[in-house]
């Protein structure tokens, strides 16, 4: 007997497309490598942020990874200290356009400038709820050391931290 898989549209002369050939015909990338490098870009456990993640944890703070700082609100920070209500965001030069290493794009230029628009408002915005809530927002470029981003953090959190009698450093703001 054959196999248990059904067998794809095609086969059965239905004339359909797979979702991955249709999904693949309407896609925003400007050809099939560009859409092959985009899916394969992490949103989470990249190399900058496991590094800055090592150099956080060995100077002995604890913290959630890849967690909304605020439940109710869809934004995801890459380090949280919820005690200490502090937000480690770790921005891609690229994506979030950085002023000394961001790039223009060279194929589908306008869509990728306003999406980097789009992501860069959204920081604000982030940073702006956050920071109304009472929270600290840390953020971190891709191309910055992590051991001294992971002190930066340090000194926030310990700041923040609550002291006997329900006292905090109280720091609040942005740092970066």
């Amino acid at each position: 007997m054959g196999c248990c898989w059904p067998a794809p549209p095609q086969a059965l002369g239905h004339g359909l497309r797979s979702p991955s050939v249709a999904s693949r015909e309407q896609s925003w990338a400007s050809s099939s490598g560009a859409r092959a490098r985009m899916q394969a870009n992490r949103s989470r456990d990249t190399l900058p942020e496991l590094a800055l993640r090592r150099a956080v944890h060995a100077l002995g703070l604890r913290y959630r990874v890849a967690a909304r700082p605020l439940p109710d609100v869809r934004r995801t920070a890459d380090l949280v200290f919820t005690r200490a209500k502090v937000a480690v965001f770790l921005d891609g030069c690229f994506w979030h356009g950085c002023p000394a290493h961001h790039t223009a794009a060279k194929a589908n230029s306008a869509f990728w400038a306003d999406k980097v628009a789009r992501n860069i408002a959204r920081d604000a915005d982030s940073n702006r709820r956050l920071q109304e809530a009472g929270w600290v927002v840390i953020r971190v470029w891709e191309h910055e050391d992590p051991q001294s981003a992971a002190e930066t953090v340090r000194a926030v959190v310990e700041a923040r931290r609550p002291r006997p009698g329900g006292q905090t450093g109280g720091q609040t703001g942005q740092a970066h």
